[in-house]
């Protein structure tokens, strides 16, 4: 089962005040950026946060899970959509943690 254009506005609205947030369908399901950084995974309606020291730190217990199988566990953030601050500074958190992405390599224009 797919995710919902209206799950993914949603969680997408709760995740403004972060910063630039975007959404890119990927195999059927969703990827989460904040400026930039995948920093989430939607797959079945339920958001997959990725687990880094900073996610942990700020959450008591979390609830993980494989958001498709072979991947590795994820931070369940369902409950922090109903605590946007929480969720911000979850994501802020992940963000921090996260590498600069690689810039893409120019392609060759065809002969």
């Amino acid at each position: 089962m797919s995710s919902t254009r209206e799950t993914v506005e949603f969680i997408r609205e709760q995740m403004d005040p972060a910063g630039v947030v975007s959404t890119r369908a990927m195999f059927g399901e969703y990827a989460l950026y904040l400026d930039g950084k995948a920093i989430a995974l939607i797959c079945d309606d339920t958001l997959y946060l990725k687990d880094t020291p900073g996610a942990r730190a700020l959450l008591d217990a979390p609830d993980t899970g494989h958001p498709y199988p072979g991947s590795k566990p994820y931070l369940i953030g369902d409950t922090l959509l109903d605590e946007p601050d929480t969720l911000i500074a979850v994501a802020l958190a992940i963000w921090a943690d996260l590498p600069v992405p690689k810039p893409k390599k120019q392609r060759k224009p065809k002969a």
